[in-house]
């Protein structure tokens, strides 16, 4: 058998797989913090031409991400959702946030 002239490189050696299911995906790690110990920062973006108040970023597990924001949600009276490890509120909500916050005993910059 002639050899192939046109090779593109490809090496299909016997590691290889085409089945995406083998591969094992790992999720990042998140170093975990402490209320006191995070340095939370405050950004606003404007989206459809609204004003969104975002504040990152939190080094907790989503579940308990996800309790700090419906109990911010209730004090503030607005709409939100986390996003990453960050905070999304409707509206310019800033200094009403950082009062929250810091009740909660978050570290702010």
């Amino acid at each position: 058998m002639k050899e192939n002239l046109f090779e593109m490189g490809a090496n299909f050696s016997d590691d290889w797989s085409s089945d995406n299911r083998d591969k094992n995906i790992k999720k990042p790690t998140i170093e975990l913090k402490t209320p006191q110990k995070h340095q939370l920062y405050f950004s606003k973006e404007k989206r459809r031409g609204k004003v969104v108040t975002i504040v990152q970023p939190f080094y907790m597990e989503t579940n308990e991400l996800k309790g700090v924001l419906k109990t911010l949600k209730r004090k503030l009276g607005t709409g939100g959702t986390v996003k990453d490890n960050s905070l999304e509120f409707q509206g310019e909500v800033t200094e009403n946030l950082k009062v929250q916050l810091q009740k909660l005993d978050f570290g702010l910059k």
